[in-house]
């Protein structure tokens, strides 16, 4: 089986975000996409560009363009996220993001009428009905398929890094998980989801996609929801591992630490260089600390087993691509990672909220609809 890539520009950049709508009397989710964004696109056209059906009929997806920088891919959100923010408005519902929703049950939940959703649903049944969960995806170019799956290999080093800055999911159905992403534990629960299989190349990318069509796992590539998978059609790699993201300011932390990674590899290919090729076990075991425990995790370093504090871990990476943001022109969006650092990670931020209230979830749920209008806390 053939797979064609559209080769991308290299380190060009797409991100995609996953937004609750909530109920601003209940502070539930409430349903209202199909209503907003029949409002919100332009007239004459099947639907809106950049504002997308989702799973959920309480989530709406915003997405860019294809830009260039990082700042670049904030102003296309923002312009979105606006529309999205004021048709919501008008229905008394307020705009967040979150990993999970700290209380709503998925049960009471509305499934989107798309298609896709209503096949998924059917196909996996109960897997996919709890599925209330949100992330942001990140895009970035990549100009060759001999280099989508080195470099996806490789960034399954940062796995542990990506998904620790948007840990964000604490809580699951009103009580506290004990882990900083209970998301990534619920998403891996569908067979084709989690961390990459380690191929060797793009014709075993081919062969293998080949095997799940013919043997009708899935129905098309796009149903292999991998932490981090080549995207053909769009010519990308796209990072998948994070959970949802409350603001603004790490959207663009973490869109400029994947867009550095990326064209890091991408430069090191082209030097000859052999990309690295982490462990299974190593990610693996990466991604569960990182879950558990969020920032506060101490990831293993390399295969005999020397272990080093996550936080350190991340701050040497950005010291490491300042050379490559300057040149990507994202340096100051690449300095939000350590904003996010100082300030705590949503998780945290969240279980603050939540202490300080005597465990009242409602009004975590309040703060980070502020924190999705005013930023990251200073």
């Amino acid at each position: 089986m053939r797979i064609e890539f559209s080769s991308s520009p290299r380190a060009s950049l797409g991100v995609e975000w996953e937004l609750e709508l909530v109920d601003l009397d209940t502070r539930e989710l409430r349903s209202g996409a199909s209503e907003i964004l029949t409002e919100i696109r332009p007239e004459g056209a099947a639907e809106h560009p950049k504002a997308k059906h989702e799973l959920l009929e309480s989530t709406v997806e915003v997405i860019t363009g294809v830009c260039t920088t990082v700042a670049e891919a904030r102003a296309d959100l923002a312009e979105t996220v606006e529309q999205v923010r004021q048709a919501a408005a008008k229905r008394n519902l307020g705009v967040m993001c979150s990993g999970t929703h700290p209380f709503t049950d998925w049960a009471t939940q509305d499934i989107s009428p798309h298609t896709r959703y209503q096949r998924l649903i059917e196909s996996m049944q109960w897997l996919a009905r709890r599925l209330q969960i949100f992330g942001v995806h990140v895009h970035v170019g990549v100009r060759a398929p001999e280099k989508a799956i080195p470099i996806v290999n490789a960034l399954t080093q940062y796995i542990p890094h990506f998904l620790a800055l948007s840990a964000s999911s604490p809580y699951w159905q009103g009580k506290d998980t004990g882990l900083a992403s209970a998301r990534s534990k619920v998403f891996e629960g569908l067979p084709t989801a989690g961390l990459p299989y380690q191929l060797s190349g793009w014709d075993q990318f081919e062969a293998y996609m080949e095997t799940l069509i013919s043997t009708q796992t899935i129905q098309t590539i796009r149903e292999v929801w991998w932490d981090i998978r080549p995207h053909p059609n769009f010519g990308t790699v796209e990072l998948r591992i994070c959970d949802g993201l409350a603001t603004f300011d790490e959207i663009v932390g973490i869109a400029a630490l994947a867009q550095c990674l990326v064209e890091r590899f991408d430069r090191e290919l082209d030097r000859g260089y052999t990309l690295p090729l982490p462990k299974r076990w190593v990610v693996e075991e990466n991604k569960w600390r990182a879950a558990r425990y969020g920032l506060d995790a101490e990831i293993i370093a390399d295969d005999k087993g020397t272990v080093v504090p996550l936080k350190q871990a991340i701050s040497d990476l950005l010291e490491d691509l300042t050379p490559v943001a300057r040149r990507l022109d994202c340096v100051a969006e690449l300095s939000t990672v350590d904003r996010i650092l100082k300030v705590g990670a949503s998780y945290q931020r969240q279980r603050e909220v939540a202490a300080k209230n005597n465990g009242d979830l409602t009004k975590v749920v309040d703060a980070l609809m502020a924190e999705m209008r005013d930023g990251l806390p200073s």
